[in-house]
């Protein structure tokens, strides 16, 4: 009987452990494509209103049938601007009323959340501070001048990540050398779907 209630009060704690885990846990979300799924680790603590933004998008539906459109990378930028290479999507291409539609997100910059432009970093693009929203992209190695101060931004202000890829990061190499021209991916990328996982 003993042996029992020790066992069953085990098996209690491990149940409170994985469900506080669970609680705390970081929100995932998979970027569906040909290449395969991108797995991304979403930093809600650091940059709340990003998250909660693109985590709305994501639960209304909005990346059914989007794509990733763009790549920067060594060749197509010019010589004098400074260099950055990642892969951008979104619905700017497949639904551009509902990406103008949509409220601009408040700018969270790393200087507040800490999170840097490293490898497999998903930040949202934007034109002023406060007007990104649908569109993102995903960093191909470290690149600073997106960070706050960053050279890649007139404003100084740099860009708002939001999470990680931390699976399939094979499947963004292969869109990244996927066919372009003049930056734009030829033909674009398809999304299938960004959903939680």
């Amino acid at each position: 009987m003993r042996v029992m209630k020790k066992l069953l009060y085990v098996c209690w704690v491990l149940f409170i452990v994985a469900c506080s885990e669970q609680r705390t846990a970081n929100p995932h979300v998979i970027i569906d494509t040909k290449f395969g799924g991108i797995e991304i680790e979403l930093y809600p603590e650091q940059a709340p209103k990003t998250v909660a933004a693109f985590l709305g998008y994501v639960d209304s539906g909005f990346y059914k049938r989007a794509n990733f459109y763009r790549v920067l990378n060594d060749e197509n930028q010019p010589s004098n601007a400074p260099k950055a290479e990642l892969i951008q999507g979104g619905i700017w291409k497949t639904n551009y009323q509902k990406a103008i539609a949509v409220r601009g997100v408040p700018h969270e910059p790393t200087s507040q959340t800490k999170l840097l432009h490293k490898n497999g970093i998903i930040s949202l693009a934007r034109a002023e501070p406060g007007t990104a929203g649908t569109e993102f992209f995903i960093c191909i190695g470290d690149q600073p001048g997106f960070d706050y101060g960053g050279d890649n931004n007139p404003d100084g202000q740099g860009y708002a990540p939001f999470g990680k890829v931390v699976k399939g990061m094979d499947a963004v190499l292969n869109i990244y050398k996927s066919k372009e021209y003049d930056q734009k991916l030829d033909p674009p990328i398809v999304i299938y779907n960004i959903s939680r996982r």
